[in-house]
């Protein structure tokens, strides 16, 4: 009795926060390790560590009762899970590709876990594939010093510029995580922050340093964009379904929000419908990139009727932001691929037209009710999130504690609408000055890294636009480095200028040939 009561204090003291900056420390050196055998204890070790934090964080949560109740049953469970894991892990060290292509099908999956109170959805079958391919890079590594490859960054003849950038993508990531992980240390929601490092940074920490490793060759960016395609069609017609019969499948949120109002949004399988649209428009610019560069009558008209599908489902999520980004995602790709000068005038001029349309009609977009109105109440979050900022700009409330301090000074605030739909105004609030300056300096990073000497590869170009789509999308709806969306078009996009297509091509497509690109 005695033990147990000092091992609950244990874990509901210090130690928990020690824990998460060590996790934190170890996914910043699995990012940043030059040496295979360093960065594969460092992988192996975050494994380990970061499910340890979380058992401690939800041991007496109802959905560990079973383990309590029956800890063989659960036992015998655990060993079957890291058989299954361990066999995959054999299969993908045969198949490295592979990783890519299940990364794909598992990132829009999620699946509602209750942790410490809160339901979340997660991205279990992605974390189960990362655990796979942490393991089959790892181990080899460990037991014979020949894991797969590591990204010669300093050796590769690439512009010294865009070689730069790349490395430090690598260091601000590593930087924003173990930040993340100090500023917990105040925060008064730290098991907040606590669940958004087990649950996002670290996993895709993981992901992002094993896609670096992939060799992308024409036919693996070929096969992922074809599983984003086909998951993107097969999800359209759950929504086409949805709204024939005007009955969702998830989120009661929503549900009831459809039921109150005259309209009615589509999420398919996913559980909002502005998450539905940021996949959409992003698949949609992927394919876009092989309409504009490629020079094959059918493939274009294949990708005419598939853009169509797309934007028809899109267009029933009634998701504004995905809308929108899927416009800067268009321009960004069309200065790539022709003239920014000439894109910025277009761009220039359907800015005017919108502006015109809303001066015209401003009932129609909703500003009868007022800019927090119109906006579905995130006006205010914003407002809220600058009056934070304002007072703490340094440090700010910590890691995770934007919604337990802005329901503090907001009392009354709606349960749907204390969560920020603003990344930047959610930095600022949480981590004040501290956070915010590596967070700009990531996606500026971010943004040379995937965008220099993009102009002639169309895979490379794809990536820029849709990254930067997303940083748009994440202005309005949040998750940034919490969408595993964000880890994998940066994995994929750092990796494809040391990939062997390019280098042999010198960074650029032939003429006639698309290559595609993953998602």
């Amino acid at each position: 009795m005695i033990q147990r009561v000092i091992l609950l204090a244990a874990l509901s003291g210090p130690l928990p926060k020690l824990g998460v900056i060590a996790v934190a420390g170890l996914a910043a050196a699995a990012l940043l390790a030059r040496e295979q055998r360093l960065q594969a204890i460092a992988i192996v070790a975050a494994l380990l560590l970061a499910p340890i934090l979380l058992l401690a964080d939800i041991w007496h949560s109802p959905q560990l009762g079973v383990v309590h109740r029956h800890p063989l049953v659960a036992a015998v469970g655990g060993v079957v899970a890291v058989g299954g894991i361990a066999l995959l892990a054999a299969v993908i060290a045969r198949r490295p590709g592979l990783f890519a292509a299940l990364v794909v099908v598992a990132v829009p999956f999620r699946i509602p876990i209750e942790a410490a109170g809160i339901t979340s959805n997660l991205l279990v079958p992605l974390y189960l594939v990362v655990g796979a391919g942490s393991l089959a890079f790892a181990v080899p590594a460990l037991l014979r010093g020949d894991g797969a490859r590591r990204e010669p960054s300093a050796r590769d003849p690439v512009d010294p510029v865009l070689r730069d950038a790349i490395r430090w993508i690598e260091r601000l990531l590593a930087l924003y995580v173990v930040l993340y992980a100090l500023q917990s240390f105040y925060s008064p929601d730290f098991e907040k922050a606590l669940q958004q490092m087990v649950f996002f940074y670290v996993p895709f920490a993981l992901m992002f340093a094993l896609l670096r490793r992939i060799s992308w060759t024409t036919q693996l960016l070929r096969t992922c964009l074809l599983l984003a395609v086909g998951l993107a069609l097969l999800f359209s017609v759950v929504g086409f379904a949805e709204y024939a019969t005007k009955t969702l499948f998830l989120n009661p949120k929503l549900i009831a929000e459809n039921n109150v109002h005259t309209y009615f949004a589509i999420n398919s399988v996913f559980f909002d419908a502005d998450i539905f649209g940021r996949f959409l428009a992003l698949v949609m610019i992927l394919l876009a990139a092989v309409l504009v560069y490629s020079r094959r009558e059918r493939e274009q008209l294949t990708v005419v009727v598939v853009l169509a599908i797309l934007w028809a489902a899109l267009v029933l999520t009634l998701s504004r932001s995905s809308l929108s980004a899927l416009l800067v995602g268009l321009g960004i790709l069309a200065a790539l691929r022709w003239s920014a000068s000439r894109t910025v005038i277009i761009a220039a001029v359907v800015v005017a037209l919108g502006v015109a349309a809303v001066a015209i009609s401003p009932n129609t977009f909703g500003l009868n009710q007022g800019l927090n109105g119109a906006s579905s109440g995130r006006a205010g979050l914003v407002s809220g999130g600058v009056t934070m900022f304002e007072q703490r700009p340094l440090w700010g409330y910590g890691s995770g504690a934007f919604v337990y301090e802005y329901r503090r000074q907001n009392p009354g605030t709606s349960q749907n609408l204390a969560a920020s739909h603003t990344i930047a105004v959610t930095i600022g609030a949480e981590q004040g000055l501290i956070g915010e300056l590596p967070y700009v300096a990531l996606v500026v990073a971010c943004a040379i890294g995937l965008a220099r000497g993009a102009r002639p590869d169309v895979a490379r170009a794809a990536i820029a636009a849709a990254f930067i789509a997303l940083v748009f999308h994440t202005q309005l709806y949040a998750d940034f480095l919490e969408d595993p969306l964000t880890w994998t078009l940066l994995g994929v996009g750092t990796a494809l200028p040391f990939s062997r297509p390019s280098r042999e091509r010198g960074g650029a497509t032939p003429a006639g040939e698309v290559a595609a690109v993953p998602a």
